[in-house]
């Protein structure tokens, strides 16, 4: 878990300092990022059916938000 102790970092710095831990982490273990290209045929995703989309209506402020 990483604290920050002093200052008030903004979220660009921040994720930029967590992508170097990252990174140095990887590094020292010796892990080689996974660079394998995946297929679109094998995205998990592809396997969820598809929600209804809201149509416009009356009522489709209702639906303009639908939470995952």
């Amino acid at each position: 878990m990483i604290k920050v102790v002093r200052g008030n970092p903004t979220p660009e710095e921040l994720a930029a300092a967590l992508a170097v831990v990252q990174v140095r982490a990887a590094a020292a273990t010796g892990a080689e990022p996974d660079t394998t290209p995946v297929s679109e045929w094998s995205d998990p995703a592809a396997r969820v059916p598809a929600r209804r989309t809201p149509h416009p209506g009356p009522r489709a402020w209702r639906t303009s938000y639908w939470p995952r």
